[in-house]
């Protein structure tokens, strides 16, 4: 009697431990990303796996839903109060994770340090048009800007806001210890920092103190898995419970498996070539191999010709399966100042080899064509389609696929002639993008920090420099097309496509909300009701 209760007693608590496991497991996600941070500072750069990580942890001004639309984050309401100055309320009675409050100081703070620590992809593109910051009280500051700044809101979504007792005294050298060791990462985010592997997992705890909806998942890994075969094959071993960015080639596999399901959306991404307009271009020579007196790029009929020479369309159904649509300008359809006067771009292989002799280059020349194997999706499989493209007007082509972590601070350095990226128009309007990457590089006005290879147009930096000042949105949205109209153009860079991205998961445990930005954040992620 006492043998068997013993025995009833050993199996009540095994099935209790197993009920315990369970349920525990249970509130466990496991994402397997293609990469992940560069830092646990979130001021250090602003490439988006790494503001994607980052949001977990650290809350922001203002939040970008997943159409792009604005909503309150940590500042509850904004205004202009004068045309340069704007007052933004902040959410009372945010914790910290370590159970201080956050307050105006802290978002004086952060603004003022990113100037200080920001590294190879500069996150100053964010507080660029901030003057000074003035705290009127715990929970109200004024922003001054160098001139009215209709788009401040927008760029705050991106203004991540650290602690600055915890953050005090880092210097852009001693930062990243700081933060990735945890002791500077404190947050208000709905999850806690626990540890980072680099190149292998960031660990994230609920933050049960967190002033939003309560989480559904006590623990979160990223998993970085860059091989897409391997992130499909954990996925299908259930080794994670869901993945980005699922190869275009695994999709229709994918859908038929009766286990999994699968998310997909059109992205703000974009596929663009950036051309080399220096006089000397490192990458650039006579086919052999000997230097040639001018830098073929600098010609608008060599561009063209480029331009003529890539079949968007081919590039969307092969390289890309599908995944993808051509585009005709830096940003797409859905962005305030798109240009709907401008054509599509067809190939046209017979016009591009009459401009390329009419520049002077019968026979084509050499180059050195860079661009990211590990970013975005199809990065790789687009530049190397292309690469064979330029081939049929006489270019030859050494494709170089590097990863983001090689590429982007080589791109800073203005070490390549022709090179390709995605970029998203994160803050729905074009003046983002083309304040970035198509001004004049002018570190006075703070514009044109993502051009570094010699581009100049002093109409298209007026238009662009107008239309961050105008308040009347419909006259933004003008110069914003024009300026697009000039970019088409002068090609200083040729967009490609724009990015699809498909998201696979465990079907019976998650579900997610795809977002056009394609982050990929759990607070996305539910658990499928059951």
């Amino acid at each position: 009697m006492t043998m068997l209760r013993h025995t009833r007693l050993a199996a009540l608590a095994g099935l209790l431990a197993f009920t315990v496991s369970g349920a525990a497991l249970a509130q466990n996600l496991t994402i397997g990303v293609r990469a992940g941070p560069d830092s646990i500072d979130p001021h250090f750069t602003a490439t988006g796996t790494h503001a994607e990580s980052l949001k977990h942890v650290f809350d922001t001004l203002t939040w970008s839903g997943d159409k792009l639309q604005i909503e309150p984050r940590l500042a509850l309401s904004w205004k202009a109060i004068e045309p340069s100055v704007w007052e933004f309320k902040l959410r009372p009675g945010v914790k910290f994770h370590d159970g201080s409050d956050f307050t105006a100081e802290d978002v004086k703070f952060s603004i003022e340090r990113i100037p200080v620590v920001s590294g190879p992809n500069p996150t100053t593109i964010y507080v660029r048009r901030v003057k000074e910051v003035k705290i009127v009280d715990p929970l109200t500051v004024h922003i001054v800007t160098d001139g009215p700044a209709p788009n401040l809101p927008n760029d705050f979504i991106r203004l991540f806001i650290v602690s600055h007792k915890a953050a005090a005294g880092l210097t852009k050298e001693s930062a990243n210890e700081a933060f990735n060791s945890g002791k500077a990462a404190v947050g208000t985010g709905p999850y806690k920092y626990v540890s980072w592997t680099p190149k292998d997992q960031m660990v994230l705890e609920r933050f049960d103190g967190y002033w939003g909806e309560k989480e559904p998942w006590a623990r979160v890994t990223r998993k970085e898995l860059p091989n897409d075969a391997a992130r499909v094959a954990q996925l299908k071993a259930g080794q994670v419970d869901i993945i980005v960015r699922a190869p275009a080639s695994d999709v229709a596999t994918l859908k038929r498996d009766p286990k999994l399901s699968v998310a997909t959306i059109d992205t703000v991404y974009v596929f663009n070539m950036e051309v080399d307009l220096r006089d000397k271009s490192p990458q650039v020579a006579a086919k052999d191999g000997t230097p040639l007196d001018k830098n073929p790029l600098q010609n608008p009929k060599v561009r063209e010709a480029i331009d003529l020479a890539i079949d968007r369309p081919a590039l969307v159904e092969i390289a890309m399966e599908g995944l993808g649509a051509p585009v005709n300008q830096l940003v797409t359809a859905n962005i305030a100042g798109f240009n709907k006067s401008l054509p599509a771009l067809k190939p046209d292989l017979a016009k591009a080899k009459k401009l390329m002799e009419e520049a002077g280059y019968p026979n084509g020349f050499k180059v050195t064509f860079s661009f990211t194997s590990d970013r975005l999706p199809g990065d790789r499989q687009v530049g190397t389609s292309i690469a064979q493209m330029l081939a049929r007007i006489g270019i030859d082509v050494t494709a170089n696929a590097q990863p983001g972590t090689v590429f982007f601070p080589a791109r800073t350095r203005a070490e390549f002639s022709l090179a390709m990226s995605g970029w998203g128009t994160l803050t729905g309007e074009a003046n983002y993008t083309l304040s970035s990457v198509v001004h004049s590089n002018d570190p006075a006005k703070k514009l044109g920090a993502f051009n570094v290879l010699g581009y100049k147009n002093e109409k298209l930096d007026k238009l662009i420099e107008d239309a961050s000042v105008e308040l009347d949105e419909a006259k933004r949205n003008d110069l914003l097309s024009q300026a697009n109209a000039i970019v088409a153009v002068d090609r200083p860079r040729i967009p490609i496509v724009a990015v699809g991205s498909a998201w696979a998961m465990q079907k019976d445990k998650v579900t997610i909300v795809p977002r056009v930005d394609e982050d990929t954040l759990a607070m996305d992620i539910k658990p499928v009701k059951k």
